[in-house]
């Protein structure tokens, strides 16, 4: 197949943020398939003009400078998404591939991909990253009444465009289904595990513990991923101050960037915390999260308390997964649905800041609980995450509905995974 794959927010491992479009399209390649990602340069670097290419293990990456960044207002995101998808458009078209794969977010990433398959007459698969209008409705970004009413109008032009929809999470499929959309229709591909990139290195581990004199051979818990008002960081300052009031020697890595960074930092020198037992650092790109992870004791997965929130597939879960580390999650949903199944961490969902903060000084502590949990977290990532699995599962998505049969979707991947022992 010849597969125009549409990411407007395609990163490679030596960028920062999740790197699921570039694990799924190399796997992809490496199966015999043609795959031309569309996508957007958010640097914007002066010395190009327009689109151009580049090779990324074999898929051809096709580039247009759209400005971006996680700290831009609302209205210039809409503009950022507007001028990539007129131009993914014409790409699209002018790429005359055998399906269009499209992935949201942004949700107008429809814009471009539904009028090129009907230009070329070939089918469309809609990849539901996030729950979307639903969540900044929730969040209250999006109170315009027109504005809602066209990002619903969209959602569902999309989907009914789509031979065939990929979800993140069981969550998103249900968000999917309620609008009407065939529920046989509809594969769960999460984000996935690296399982060999993550697997823990003691030298590395090693290394970045000896860089850090504030942190030796403490107790870490490691948040990383991005300052968004959604991600509610700001929880980690109640739980930093908690420890500290105990008396815990657990530090706390807050690594990222966003909108909300710079009020999460003030927030910690207000309560007394930073560069106690909490600390910050910038994003790093994806290829060193590994030796992150491998030095940390405990890594968690943060959401705030919203029920649309609950059904997010953060790559930040995956890959401590695949490090065989034990996750803290302060949501609730699918994903600390497993963690309480399997054992393999914290589910803390309303539990008082004080009673997280002593269970996670006893357990950070406890070396048999910690050895058993990450234990349990790596064979959860082995057996029900592996990428090579999953992007296994949307090759079989994508030759189906090439194939005439988008009804075969739910039966290749289910995403019954709370089900399973």
């Amino acid at each position: 197949m010849k597969i125009v794959y549409l990411h407007q927010y395609f990163n490679t491992p030596k960028m920062s943020g999740g790197t699921r479009s570039y694990e799924m399209a190399r796997r992809l390649v490496a199966a015999g398939h043609e795959v031309h990602m569309v996508t957007s340069d958010r640097q914007c670097d002066p010395n190009r003009d327009g689109w151009f290419h580049s090779e990324e293990l074999g898929i051809h990456v096709h580039w247009y400078p759209v400005l971006y960044s996680n700290d831009m207002g609302f209205f210039q995101r809409v503009k950022a998404f507007i001028t990539f998808a007129i131009a993914a458009r014409a790409k699209a078209i002018a790429l005359d591939g055998d399906i269009i794969f499209a992935s949201s977010t942004p949700l107008t990433i429809a814009l471009p991909a539904v009028p090129a398959a009907h230009k070329r007459k070939v089918p469309m698969v809609f990849e539901v990253r996030d729950l979307w209008p639903e969540m900044p409705i929730a969040m209250g970004v999006l109170n315009n009444p027109l504005l809602r009413f066209a990002a619903c109008q969209l959602e569902r032009w999309a989907y009914r465009n789509a031979s065939a929809v990929v979800a993140l999470s069981p969550g998103m499929k249900d968000g999917v289904v309620r609008t009407g959309y065939p529920a046989e229709r509809v594969a769960v591909i999460p984000n996935g595990s690296d399982n060999e990139e993550f697997k823990y290195n003691p030298d590395a581990a090693t290394r970045f513990r000896a860089e850090r004199d504030w942190l030796s051979d403490r107790p870490l818990l490691v948040y990383a991923g991005t300052f968004g008002k959604i991600n509610g960081v700001d929880y980690m300052i109640g739980l930093a101050k908690a420890l500290l009031a105990a008396g815990s020697d657990i530090r706390i890595y807050l690594v990222g960037q966003g909108a909300e960074r710079n009020a999460v930092l003030e927030l910690a020198k207000l309560e007394g915390v930073f560069e106690k037992n909490l600390f910050f650092d910038d994003a790093v790109p994806k290829s060193k999260i590994p030796d992150l992870l491998s030095a940390a004791t405990v890594a968690s997965n943060l959401v705030i308390d919203l029920p649309e929130a609950r059904a997010n597939s953060a790559n930040k879960f995956f890959d401590t997964l695949a490090a065989g580390k034990p996750v803290l999650l302060n949501h609730g949903g699918w994903m600390h649905d497993l963690v309480k199944q399997h054992e393999c961490g914290l589910a803390v969902w309303r539990k008082p800041v004080a009673e997280v903060a002593m269970e996670l000084d006893d357990k950070m502590h406890d070396v048999v609980w910690l050895e058993r949990a990450g234990r349990a977290a790596r064979q959860l990532a082995e057996e029900h995450f592996a990428r090579d699995d999953l992007a296994q599962q949307l090759m079989s998505v994508l030759e189906s509905v090439v194939d005439g049969c988008p009804g075969r979707a739910e039966k290749i991947s289910p995403g019954n995974y709370t089900c399973q022992s």
